[in-house]
């Protein structure tokens, strides 16, 4: 049996935001666990900046760790604040960055 993985998530969204506050796109991403189809990604957005529409994965959450962001779904537009956790169904979606915010992915891919 393989020893647990841990990681400091709050080390990350520190990491990464000034990872994002230095990048002229204003934004940093961290691939944190890929075990099998399941995929959590650390995102790094500065205010203001925006990840466009895309196509969802089979299934997907969004855990903001710090800021507070708009999740788009379908036209629809959804704030989330930090310490919220947010589902995204399988439509195109995007997400903008109210504040300067930090959130956790995770994904199911095929």
């Amino acid at each position: 049996m393989a020893a647990p993985v841990h990681i400091d998530l709050t080390a990350l969204a520190e990491e990464h935001a000034a990872k994002a506050a230095g990048n002229p796109h204003g934004r940093s991403a961290h691939l944190v666990l890929h075990d099998g189809v399941l995929r959590q990604t650390v995102i790094a957005l500065t205010a203001g900046t925006a990840l466009d529409e895309h196509s969802a994965p089979v299934a997907a959450s969004l855990l903001v760790l710090r800021g507070r962001v708009a999740l788009t779904i379908a036209g629809h537009r959804q704030d989330v604040a930090a310490g919220e956790l947010h589902a995204i169904p399988q439509e195109r979606h995007g997400l903008l960055a109210h504040v300067d915010s930090v959130v956790l992915l995770t994904a199911v891919t095929n």
